[in-house]
């Protein structure tokens, strides 16, 4: 897609990041995962984040990447699909180029790894990545990779197709300026892990879809919750946040890694395994898997 028509697509509902499916053996599952893909794109996602960080970008291999995007460009039918890159400036390029080749309508700028950098540092990283393709860039604040609402603008003017900025750090006061500075030049996307109990703040400092987990295991239930936040139902806001939001997010809080391998048991809770997780992250505990079947069997009652 042309920068400007994703720009569109990302901005206009709710947002989603498939997980990525594993056989017994840790290989990629390219049947499970398109069948998921096909599944998700009939719940009235904007746009499918593939190989992302839910998606587990950062135990797949560079030659898997674009594996992973050409099976969900072929499942998700009209649905825009966003590839995750990242590492350090030249693996960001190349994972970049491939995914575009096999049919990404944009991409997702995740952080480099493992280095901190100056300003100037980041700066360039974005720029080399957004020259190297001819598809939309969304650069992912979040970690390592903070930028400046400065830094933003002078990447707004060197690169036509940075459409959007996704925030994961959390720190409202700073996407006020971003968004009060830069305007409607990008498309702003919530990033918080279970973004949902961020949301309101968010939606209050300019920044109105998100990035839903859930999605993946109840999309009924993220699109419920979403378009209860932007016609302000409050009182839907409020049952969906106490009654499974806040649980959810108390049990994926217990250990590390659990934002990611939470949204796989729930999964495999309604019966659409998708694996296990990599190392090295670690799946729920059977105990604490059945804390997750009940929270979503009480939710299920309420409907």
């Amino acid at each position: 897609m042309e920068p400007n028509a994703i720009k569109a697509a990302v901005g206009g509902g709710l947002l989603s990041f498939p997980v990525t499916h594993f056989k017994a053996n840790n290989d990629f599952d390219p049947e499970a995962y398109g069948a998921h893909v096909q599944w998700l794109s009939g719940y009235g996602a904007s746009a499918l984040f593939a190989a992302g960080g839910t998606g587990e970008f950062f135990s797949l291999n560079p030659q898997e990447i674009p594996h992973v995007i050409a099976t969900a460009k072929e499942a998700a039918g009209a649905t825009p699909i966003l590839s995750g890159t990242g590492y350090g400036t030249s693996l960001a390029i190349e994972i970049a180029r491939s995914a575009e080749k096999a049919g990404a309508d944009g991409l997702l700028l995740l952080p480099p790894y493992l280095m901190f950098a100056e300003q100037a540092g980041l700066i360039e990283h974005v720029r080399a990545v957004c020259r190297a393709v001819g598809i939309g860039v969304i650069v992912y604040n979040r970690d390592n990779a903070v930028l400046t609402a400065d830094s933003l603008a002078r990447l707004c003017e060197e690169c036509p197709n940075l459409i959007g900025f996704k925030d994961g750090v959390g720190d409202v006061d700073r996407v006020i300026e971003i968004t009060t500075k830069i305007g409607d030049r990008l498309v702003y996307v919530g990033g918080m892990p279970t973004h949902e109990v961020y949301a309101q703040a968010y939606f209050a400092a300019g920044v109105t879809t998100y990035s839903s987990a859930v999605f993946n295991f109840v999309p009924s239930l993220a699109q419920r919750f979403y378009q209860a936040l932007r016609t302000g139902d409050q009182s839907t806001v409020d049952s969906i946040l106490k009654g499974f939001f806040f649980p959810l997010v108390a049990l994926r809080n217990r250990k590390k890694g659990y934002a990611v391998s939470i949204i796989k048991a729930g999964l495999k809770a309604v019966g659409r395994d998708p694996g296990k997780v990599r190392p090295p992250l670690t799946d729920l505990t059977p105990e604490e898997f059945a804390e997750l079947q009940k929270l979503m069997a009480a939710q299920k009652d309420t409907q």
